[in-house]
């Protein structure tokens, strides 16, 4: 396995996507989870969010192995501070990826069955998101070699159009599930309701930061 140092050498912007394949597994760990909440697999639930943890923490360290092996002498073809902010958005969505894991971990959903579909669209719409998003990343190769103009930059921004409409889509489906959980969430305790809103607003903030991030490439290119 090539180490951060190398390949920084091979590409700038290597060390970001090996990040990001770091991050995309946590997202495929995440989507295991609720896989699982359909059949109230608590056991399996507890054990992949734990694995998911695991994950989380080893893209902590390669976000900090990359940090430090970002020579201040690089040529960067973009602005330095701008490669560290998309990498700190990178590492937020796996942050998010985790927090709503270990949630679910805790307790099982309440009146699951009441909401189930609605949270399934909800979470299936704020991961295409994600991957809409690691799909722009994916593509910095070529805009580094068509010098982020051309039709390589035009294409990058249509995809970051569309990661925006998707999360437009995912914040349109959160309301609706927020709405039902409000006119139908009076047999919930407290506790159960709570731990709704924090699943919701935790899924919702995967897409949110994943739209961030493709609207930080896009500035990118705006500056070029």
């Amino acid at each position: 396995m090539l180490t951060i140092a190398r390949l920084f050498g091979k590409s700038p912007f290597a060390p970001l996507q090996t990040h990001m394949n770091r991050v995309g597994s946590c997202m495929e760990k995440l989507t295991k989870i609720f896989e699982s909440l359909v059949n109230k697999e608590t056991d399996k639930i507890e054990r992949l969010a734990q694995e998911l943890s695991q994950l989380e923490h080893e893209a902590d360290l390669t976000k900090n192995d990359i940090r430090n092996h970002l020579p201040k002498s690089l040529f960067m073809p973009i602005d330095r501070g701008h490669f560290l902010e998309i990498l700190a958005i990178q590492d937020s969505i796996a942050d998010m990826a985790e927090a709503v894991g270990i949630t679910l971990a805790l307790r099982p959903l309440a009146s699951y069955e009441v909401f189930q579909e609605r949270l399934t669209e909800f979470f299936v719409k704020s991961a295409e998101v994600f991957w809409e998003a690691k799909r722009i990343i994916e593509e910095i190769d070529e805009l580094l070699e068509s010098a982020f103009g051309g039709i390589e930059a035009e294409k990058v921004k249509l995809m970051v159009e569309e990661t925006a409409f998707k999360e437009h889509q995912a914040q349109k489906q959160q309301q609706q599930l927020l709405k039902k959980l409000f006119n139908e969430g009076d047999h919930l305790s407290a506790p159960a309701f709570l731990h709704w809103l924090r699943v919701v607003e935790d899924i919702g903030e995967i897409a949110h930061r994943s739209e961030k991030l493709a609207n930080r490439i896009r500035m990118v290119l705006e500056l070029k």
